[in-house]
């Protein structure tokens, strides 16, 4: 158990920059979106 620590550091560490990357993705996202018009928007 000595190497505990190390490992919840790593999943921490993996957690936190999963999240932070989908976050930074879906706001670009929105950005982008935000600058098309309502006919260029298939998903609509």
């Amino acid at each position: 158990m000595e190497d505990a620590g190390f490992i919840i550091t790593a999943y921490v560490a993996v957690a936190v920059s999963t999240i932070a990357y989908a976050w930074n993705v879906i706001r670009r996202g929105r950005r982008a979106a935000a600058q098309l018009a309502d006919d260029d928007k298939p998903w609509m």
